[in-house]
Formats: structure tokens, sequence, C-alpha cells
């Protein structure tokens, strides 16, 4: 399966300017991609239904022309409603010269279908004066709108909507999707995500993907392992008034695949935890006694964070010094608020991979300088502490210190509710445990997580993540 390559406006650019270089015609490319639109567009609406093309001073216009005369080709009844002057110049200007058909105002009450051509990936500004009142106006009929490869009113590299914006019920786009298309609020405005081959080459040099098996390959144990051969896990208990959400850390870690898991912590803790665990064995201990079990060679992954309490920082510490793979989760991350200079310090001193887990909540605590969009924040904690970040939410960011880096759109919202980010965390554990390196055992957890959600749906619990379903849905990815 391969990797789905994502890429921003400029790389589209880019890839239209270097097979133009090539020797390919223009023209017929924006025929071409016309021409997908055209076909979906004929799929969605009644033979010979009313359709409406908004038609914008673009290429994007431009392919909004040529849609409107395939489709009156096709016996439909379209009109278009240009955004001031019809394109003077270039390619748009040949396509808006070719249509024949009806260009002036139109209520877009009444049509079967409207295609949105206004704007492409190359807007970057928040929409104002006749082109806000078109896209409004459309917004407010009630029928359903195909945009042709962004919404128009959507920043196609962030998601960012800073003004009025298109809320499609389904986006075509050309070659790959682009990140707007993924983050929010942007995917809010795209519907339907299709892309559609145009006959560009396949993108190289890439590193930014669509979190999905093509990016990951879960382990699949030989059969000649054993408990320890799949990875022995350590995750700390916390106090013994918080100790479900390690539970489920742990839990999870052994649904994952990870051959032994053992919850360290205080005795009162424990006394607790053994009232509710069977398969996860339990191991007295502090801050140093964590790090002594961590030594053990059997150990090959470690989880602190989850209702970690007071001792976090400690055990992190600890954990740190080690030399295991290691994921850092909300309490951890927290006690290191507004020190990432000093975290990053003692991840780049760990040999082996570490992962952090923030929400946004806690991404803002422990990174309190780092501004912009959704990437570009989770691109620099990882450049910056040298550990892989997963950014978490519905539009979640696994980027890695090298570049890679994945938006994880598998994420469905029944997955909003307490302890769900222990079970990721444990997710994660569990796969680096088995030797998958730290980005793609961040994204295939993220993954899986989200398979699990959908496979729930109403009603889902974070118990529930971490019970029979789960072999459910690595039988069916590995």
């Amino acid at each position: 399966m391969q990797r789905r390559a994502i890429l921003s406006a400029a790389q589209m650019r880019a890839a239209e300017a270097d097979w133009f270089a090539g020797g390919g015609d223009s023209f017929s490319l924006m025929t071409r991609a016309a021409g997908e639109v055209a076909r979906a567009a004929a799929a969605r609406t009644r033979p010979g239904g009313r359709v409406l093309v908004l038609a914008g001073p673009g290429n994007n216009g431009g392919d909004g022309y040529v849609v409107a005369r395939l489709l009156a080709d096709a016996g439909f009844a379209v009109q278009v409603a240009a955004l001031g002057a019809p394109p003077a110049v270039g390619d748009a200007a040949r396509a808006a010269a070719e249509w024949r058909g009806p260009v002036g105002e139109a209520d877009p009450f009444g049509f079967d279908l409207i295609v949105d051509a206004l704007f492409g990936i190359g807007l970057a500004r928040p929409l104002a004066g006749e082109a806000a009142r078109l896209v409004e106006a459309a917004n407010a009929s009630g029928v359903p709108i195909l945009s042709i490869d962004v919404p128009s009113g959507v920043d196609a590299d962030s998601g960012a909507v800073p003004g009025p914006a298109i809320r499609a019920s389904e986006t075509l786009t050309f070659h790959t999707p682009k990140p707007g298309h993924l983050l929010l609020p942007g995917r809010m405005h795209t519907g339907r995500l299709q892309v559609a081959d145009i006959g560009l080459p396949p993108p190289e040099g890439v590193e930014l993907f669509l979190n999905a098996p093509g990016l990951w390959q879960l382990p699949v144990p030989g059969p000649d392992t054993h408990k320890y051969a799949r990875g022995g896990v350590l995750v700390w208990s916390g106090p013994a008034l918080h100790t479900g959400a390690s539970r489920l850390t742990a839990t999870a870690a052994l649904r994952a695949g990870a051959g032994a898991v053992t919850l360290v912590g205080a005795r009162d803790a424990l006394l607790v935890q053994a009232a509710h665990v069977t398969a996860v064995m339990l191991a007295e201990g502090d801050a140093q006694g964590f790090g002594r079990l961590a030594s053990d060679v059997k150990v090959k992954a470690l989880c602190v964070g989850p209702a970690a309490g007071p001792d976090a920082r400690c055990v992190a510490g600890a954990a740190l010094q080690s030399g295991k793979p290691l994921v850092l989760d909300a309490d951890a991350l927290t006690a290191f608020a507004g020190e990432a200079d000093h975290l990053a310090r003692l991840v780049r001193r760990h040999a082996r991979p570490v992962v952090l887990t923030p929400h946004e909540g806690e991404f803002a605590r422990l990174f309190p300088e780092l501004s912009g969009d959704k990437l570009a924040r989770a691109r620099a904690a990882a450049a910056l502490t040298g550990a892989v970040v997963i950014l978490k939410g519905a539009d979640g960011v696994i980027a890695a210190p090298d570049g890679r880096t994945a938006i994880n759109a598998n994420a469905p919202a029944w997955l909003a509710t307490a302890g769900s980010g222990d079970v990721l965390a444990g997710l994660v554990t569990g796969l680096l445990a088995q030797g998958v390196p730290g980005f793609e055992a961040a994204a295939a957890a993220c993954y899986v997580h989200g398979e699990l959600g959908n496979r729930l749906g109403p009603g889902l619990i974070a118990e529930d993540l971490c019970g029979p379903v789960v072999r459910e849905v690595l039988a069916g990815l590995v």
C-alpha cells in the first residue's frame, strides 16, 4: 500500500510548473481537471438538472467555465454567476470565451447543484464584498455545493477560515489532498473529499502524509517469539485516588501487542490497581525504583504521565535517563510547563525514541512561545525537542524531528471522552515495545485509535477502547 502524500499550495503549483516545463499543455490540464468535476457534478444531480456555477476571476474560475460548458453539452441547464469581469488573460480567458451560455446574477435558490469555482488553493485572505455575498447566498440556499479544489474562503495550507467560506457538500481536489482539507476548521467546510488523478507524476520528496496504513506497518510476531521478545512495558501508576488513567494505558499497551506490562507505583496505589487488573503486573517503587526497573533488559518501552500526580517530573526524569523508548503524556508534560528547552535537553540525551502526546491545552502550557497553525506548531515542537509529537485532536498532527509529518483525519467524535487519550498513550507504548520506530508507532496508534472509535460509535467509553474490539481492528490491519 502506497503512502498518501499531501501537498501544500506552493508544492502543487510547483508540480504543475514541472509538468508544463516538460511539455505539458496548461489548457489541456485545465480541461482534464474540469472534466473530472463535470463527471462528479453530473453524478450528483438529476439528468437535465439546473446547475449554477460560481466563477471567479482566476484559473479556478476558468475551471468553472469549462465545467459549465461540459455540463451544458451533456444536457444540463447551466448558468454562470461571475465574480467581476470575466478573466482577460491566459487559460481562464480562453475558457470563459468558449462558454456561450448565460452569465449574470442568479438567485441560488431553485438550482439542483452549485459548483463553487470562485477561488482555488492560492487564496489566503478573508473574502469580502461581492465574493462574500456570493458565498453567503450559496450557503444560505440549502442547495448542495460541489467545490473545485478547495472551498472558497478556506486557506488550503492551514485550514484557516478568516472570513466567509463555502460550506461544501463535497470537494473535488486534484493530484493530492491539501492540508486545509484535513485541518480544522477547513475540514468542516470541505464536506466529502474526493481526489482526482489528472495525470501529474507521483510527488517526490514529500514530508507530509495522510495517516493511513501505507505509512506504517503493524508488527506481526514470528513463530519463535515469546512474551519478552514482544517487549516489556512499564507504566507509572500515580496516586491511589487516580489510578484509572494509568490502568487504561497499561491495558492498551497489552492490547497493542506488548508481551508483558507492569504498573509501577506506591503500595497504596497498587492495592487499588490489584482489584482491577489481571494480566497487568504490579511492582512497588518510587521514581528511583522506576528507573531501576526500567534498566531490566526485558523492558523495551515506558510510559509516564497519565494521572501521574506530583511525582511526574521525577519519574519522567528517571525514565529519560533509562535510554528506553518513552511516551510522555498528561501530567508528565504539564510538569515541564514553560520549560520546553529543559525538556528538549533531557530528550536529546536520550538514545531511543521519545513520543510526546499533548492535547492543545497541554501543548500551550509546554510550548507557550510556539505559534502558527497546527502543522507549524507540531513541527516546531518536534524540531525543538527532538521528540515525535502527537498534537492531538480531531485533526491530529504527528510530527517527527526529521520533518516527516502526518495528519490524522481518522478521529471520530466518539473519541471525545475521558480516558481516550490515556488509551492512545498505551497504544503508542505497546508498539514502541515491539520495536516499531517512534514516528511510525505514533502514527499507527493514532489510526488504530480512530478505527476503534469508528467501530464502537455512540456510547463509547474509554474502557471499551481496550476491549476485544482491539483484536478485530488489529486483525484487519496486519
